[in-house]
């Protein structure tokens, strides 16, 4: 699945710049240009990493990143104008992942973009995951259970994948919709739920949490 990353900054131009270095590099791009509607996006949409400025209009930077940590750990890159010291400990104290400071090269982003992905990566082979006697097979679209082939939907497989992908972070009915299928042919958002259900128990699985009233979430081993 393209990677899709939240563009949060004011000023038009570096905010369509990286936008559209980032869309032609084969990411998928949202780019907004004040805190609130960073966090009104962030809560319908599926992101797997935000460029964040500091200095914004309605909510800054350091709000933003708060409501981020309410409910995700989502990979978050700040990016300001502002390069003291204390702006950068402050970034880490809140649990940014990484800091930038302007002038910044286009290139030099994008590498610690694909760094902070590479990280934020779930521990396990993205190819194979493995869940007590289960066996999921993502880029080959099959299941096993006790070494025994299951039937389950390549739409299951993405869901499941997406949920892996994505450890503590509860999605919205809405959010797997947006993710896994394309407008036109969205169905009902209980078909989610179906899923759910099916995974479940074809694959024995008691990892994905249903967060009543608001979806689902797939929470790691300890």
């Amino acid at each position: 699945m393209k990677k899709r990353i939240l563009v949060v900054e004011d000023e038009e131009t570096t905010r369509e710049g990286i936008a559209e270095y980032l869309t032609v590099k084969g990411y998928e791009v949202v780019a907004v240009e004040d805190g609130e509607d960073a966090i009104h996006e962030f809560s319908r949409t599926v992101f797997d990493l935000v460029v964040l400025d500091i200095m914004l209009p309605k909510a800054d930077g350091f709000d933003v990143l708060k409501t981020i940590r309410d409910s995700s750990r989502t990979s978050v890159l700040m990016l300001t104008a502002m390069d003291d010291e204390y702006t950068q400990i402050m970034s880490f104290e809140e649990q940014a992942d990484d800091y930038m400071s302007k002038p910044f090269s286009l290139a030099v982003l994008e590498k610690r973009i694909e760094a902070l992905l590479r990280r934020s990566r779930p521990d396990y082979n993205r190819e194979l995951w493995i869940y007590g006697d289960g066996k999921v097979d993502f880029s080959g679209f099959s299941a096993t259970y006790q070494e025994e082939a299951v039937d389950v939907k390549p739409k299951e497989i993405k869901l499941l994948q997406l949920l892996v992908e994505h450890p503590g972070q509860v999605l919205t009915r809405e959010q797997i919709l947006d993710k896994l299928w394309d407008y036109e042919e969205a169905p009902l958002d209980r078909v989610i739920d179906v899923y759910i259900k099916n995974l479940r128990k074809k694959l024995h699985l008691d990892c994905i949490k249903t967060v009543r009233g608001v979806g689902y979430k797939y929470e790691e081993s300890v």
